[in-house]
């Protein structure tokens, strides 16, 4: 045993954030610390790490035993370069002089920077989180603790990551929302959550393991409930009775009674979870083809981030968006909502098309109240066309109505993700592009904010270095290279395999090139038909709409809709008319695929 913490508790305020919290690491393990919003993850660990102290409980560690903490944001001084970084770092572990520069070198080489005089300060957010972690493994902790550190990292970054935990001779306990990366690195899971009688449910074995285990869990936890709901049921009709507390019998049934009932209570209080609804709005828009992007090329600092890019989005399409850091992932999003202008190439936008843009760097006023925040300009709230109070508002978002007169900057990371969300769902879109929603989100909101996702008839671009979301959510990969290379595939695999690949082709061999649908300038040639095909396919789809708009008309008048044969025959028109604008937009896609 590495570290034994028995019966922690912390409070914020007049309500303990967790009670009797009890943890130990062992050598070897890597625990996956997974829970609800609010339910003090991070502050567990900053309380494991010894930068704040519990309000009761005691932590005792291994003799000489060095416990390491990475927080969720990474800062270095103006100046630092990744030199004098991890030089720091060794001394302050206590290493030899003359073995510092040798240990640097080693994990430099590992750790994929391109110079060791880079500054630190220079980095994106994704490499100062890739510096940090580097910096806290190469003081050879005993027990590592990283708070939410795939956060900023890209999804090689992810991966590098994994296996740094994988094979790393030292235990750690990661809090993160990304299921793939929990499945990946833990040996062990433990939930944190006053759902549990105390305060954390924890299983040996892969994070798939757990979820299995959970269920099972409360599954006799249901049946537990049950049972002791009918033996209340039997004593409160007793009591009800009546019974003369005279003997010592009676009151020894009264004061057993008595304990039941709280039990009860006590459980039902602790099963007795909220989940947050997310309904985003779209607006009636008619329109497939919503924006397109032709021969789009970009860059900055003589540096291009995509050359030649061609790309169409149309109703109903969900596109993940997938690159390495400084690929320029958000700046393609800044370009699609027009933020930032092209260089060379165009975006065109359908008339009037609504975007909403939920920014990676966004930020609330930590000042202002959560009613504010909720609800700028009254105590209510407009959402698709009902007015509701702002109280009922916060509730789908699981506040309480204390919460409402309580700055924001009280508010766990997670709860404050959750009020973007509720702000962003205020505003009709046919186009959502959303840089990174997942960050701070804990893993019941994000299976929801999924299904929302999934449900929502618009169409969308999505950042996310979340995999499981990735997967589950887009039906289209658009994938950057950051080297002016890009590419829209099936899948976040077949992307992948088409980077594997690329970065080692065969002796002799050129490198592979993108599927048939990539947009990297290098485009197939149509045969002589479907060249003429392609050339006029764009005026018979606006010609296709507009007769489906006319079929969808007539539905509407009072001389069809009131007789039920002319009806009939109309909704099969319109029905005929709909599916031929459809096999119209797969045949753009189609013939686009295959132009590049």
């Amino acid at each position: 045993m590495i570290l034994n913490a028995q019966s922690i508790t912390k409070r914020f305020g007049a309500q303990p954030l967790f009670r009797d919290i009890s943890l130990t690491v062992s050598d070897g393990d890597r625990i996956a610390l997974i829970g609800p919003n609010g339910a003090g993850k991070s502050t567990l660990l900053k309380i494991l790490s010894g930068e704040i102290e519990p309000d009761a409980g005691e932590i005792s560690t291994r003799k000489r035993a060095r416990i390491t903490y990475i927080a969720q944001e990474s800062a270095f001084p103006a100046e630092a370069t990744v030199r004098s970084v991890l030089h720091t770092a060794l001394a302050r572990a206590g290493a030899g002089e003359g073995e510092r520069e040798g240990r640097v070198r080693e994990a430099f080489g590992r750790a994929g920077f391109a110079s060791l005089d880079d500054r630190a300060g220079d980095y994106s957010g994704g490499w100062r989180k890739r510096l940090a972690i580097v910096e806290a493994a190469i003081q050879q902790p005993d027990i590592l603790l990283l708070d939410e550190p795939t956060n900023h990292l890209d999804l090689a970054g992810i991966e590098w990551l994994e296996e740094m935990l994988r094979s790393a001779s030292f235990a750690s306990i990661v809090v993160s929302h990304d299921r793939y990366f929990l499945e990946g690195i833990a040996n062990e899971t433990a939930e944190l959550s006053r759902a549990y009688p105390d305060g954390m449910l924890r299983f040996s074995g892969a994070y798939s393991t757990f979820l299995e285990k959970k269920a099972e869990h409360l599954a006799a936890e249901g049946k537990r409930q049950e049972a002791l709901e009918n033996r209340v049921r039997i004593e409160t009709e007793w009591l009800r009775r009546g019974p003369k507390a005279r003997t010592t019998k009676s009151k020894a049934r009264i004061d057993n009674a008595n304990a039941l009932i709280g039990e009860l209570g006590a459980m039902r209080a602790r099963s007795a979870t909220g989940t947050v609804s997310i309904d985003f709005s779209a607006s009636d828009r008619k329109t497939k083809r919503l924006a397109i992007i032709d021969s789009l090329t970009y860059g900055y600092d003589g540096r291009t981030l995509f050359t030649d890019l061609s790309f169409a989005v149309t109703a109903g399409m969900r596109v993940g968006v997938v690159g390495p850091n400084g690929s320029g992932k958000t700046t393609l999003l800044r370009l699609v909502s027009g933020e930032l202008a092209p260089r060379s190439g165009t975006v065109e936008r359908a008339t009037a098309l609504r975007v909403v843009y939920f920014e990676q760097n966004r930020e609330l006023d930590g000042s202002q109240t959560l009613r504010r925040a909720l609800a700028p300009h009254s105590d209510s709230v407009v959402y698709n066309g009902t007015v509701l109070h702002v109280a009922s508002w916060a509730a789908r978002f699981l506040f309480t109505g204390e919460q409402l007169n309580q700055p924001v900057e009280r508010l766990s990371g997670g709860e404050r993700a959750r009020v973007l969300i509720a702000k962003l769902m205020l505003e009709p879109a046919d186009l959502l592009l959303l840089d990174e929603p997942t960050n701070d989100l804990d893993i019941p909101t994000l299976e929801i904010l999924e299904e929302a996702l999934l449900e929502y008839p618009g169409a969308l671009m999505l950042v996310t270095h979340d995999r499981y979301m990735l997967d589950r959510v887009s039906n289209v990969v658009l994938g950057l290279d950051g080297t002016g290379g890009a590419g829209s595939f099936a899948d976040y695999l077949q992307w992948e395999e088409w980077q594997r690949e690329s970065r080692a082709p065969k002796a002799g061999a050129p490198a592979p090139a993108a599927p048939a649908t990539a947009a990297n300038g290098k485009k197939k040639k149509l045969s002589y038909l479907e060249q003429r095909e392609w050339e006029t396919i764009e005026a018979r789809i606006e010609a296709a709409e507009h007769a489906a708009s006319e079929k969808e008309a007539r539905l509407h008048d009072p001389a069809v809709a009131t007789n039920a044969a002319r009806l009939q025959a109309a909704m099969v028109e319109s029905a005929a008319a709909q599916d031929a604008v459809h096999a119209l937009y797969e045949r753009w896609g189609e013939l686009g695929a295959k132009q590049g």
